[in-house]
């Protein structure tokens, strides 16, 4: 008996428990695991008090509100999201290539990239590849990342944290410059100014903010950038992607910076100015994958011809 059949016939759980297993720790919640899963929460509850009996380890623990995952529960996600990630990829290889099932490209764009990005995605697409579908979700860095290693995702486009985990790979980067936006009347002010950075700077301090939220890479980042200015800026609203700032500051609620792409939408007869300042903000955007995955021939050419 080889040592694969041993364990396979000894195996403390099988795969679609590892599959709920993961469900729970990504949505930290046996509730929604068991919506994703056509299950009842009980249900899933039982898998799960299975699998840490069968292993001897609590890999979960619950409370009133939520789930929270051990010390063992985060080591056996981390190490088995590969493996559930080759399997998915291999069953979708399969499909396309012995089952006629049409290619189909799932991508991931961080919140703070926007929708500009999306509908030249799609265009690019359709014009390049036009037997491959394109499925976009727009989602936090974090679910990207997640939905990357459990091969939810084949790729996504965001800013990235410090570290990237260890089961993910950046194949590639690009900058995305921002800009200042403001209402006209704002907008004309800042043009009376003297050409001196005091006078921007009393500028900057008495307008009304609107920053994208700070719980994101590109919200930490801005900040930074602000400070280092000598710029005391407190936003009155904080917001989670830059469509809404960009309509907010049409409507005349504040002044915001945005990345010059996102402005592709808005057409001439726009309500806000851009403003130029000697000072610029930059951040790196990146393409990621998993690391261990070689990138099928028409997901490689989405990313080349598409992206770049």
């Amino acid at each position: 008996m080889s040592a694969m059949h041993e364990y396979l016939a000894t195996a403390p759980f099988d795969l679609y428990e590892l599959y709920l297993f993961h469900l729970v720790v990504r949505h930290r919640s046996f509730t929604k695991a068991a919506e994703m899963a056509g299950l009842t929460q009980s249900a899933i509850t039982r898998q799960m008090q299975g699998m840490e009996n069968s292993l001897g380890l609590d890999l979960l623990e619950r409370t009133t509100r939520s789930v929270r995952v051990t010390a063992a529960g985060e080591f056996l996600y981390r190490e088995s999201a590969r493996l559930l990630g080759d399997v998915e990829q291999s069953l979708q290889r399969l499909r396309e290539e012995f089952a006629g099932a049409k290619k189909e490209i799932r991508v991931g764009v961080s919140r703070t990239v926007g929708l500009a990005y999306l509908p030249g995605f799609f265009h690019a697409n359709l014009r390049r590849q036009p037997q491959v579908s394109c499925r976009v979700s727009h989602q936090p860095s974090s679910g990207i990342l997640s939905a990357l290693e459990s091969n939810e995702l084949d790729l996504g486009v965001l800013c990235p944290p410090n570290r990237l985990p260890r089961t993910i790979r950046s194949t590639h980067k690009f900058a995305d410059d921002f800009t200042l936006i403001a209402p006209t009347s704002a907008a004309e002010s800042f043009a009376k100014l003297p050409s001196s950075r005091k006078a921007r700077s009393q500028w900057v301090n008495k307008q009304n903010w609107l920053l994208i939220g700070e719980d994101s890479n590109t919200g930490q980042l801005l900040r930074g950038w602000i400070r280092r200015q000598g710029w005391r800026v407190e936003p009155t609203m904080q917001l989670d992607n830059f469509d809404l700032i960009i309509n907010l500051v049409s409507l005349g609620m504040g002044v915001s910076f945005v990345p010059i792409r996102a402005l592709a939408l808005y057409g001439p007869k726009r309500t806000f100015q851009r403003l130029q300042l000697p000072e610029r903000f930059t951040r790196e955007l990146v393409v990621v994958v998993r690391k261990h995955r070689k990138l099928p021939e028409h997901l490689a050419q989405f990313v080349e011809n598409v992206l770049f």
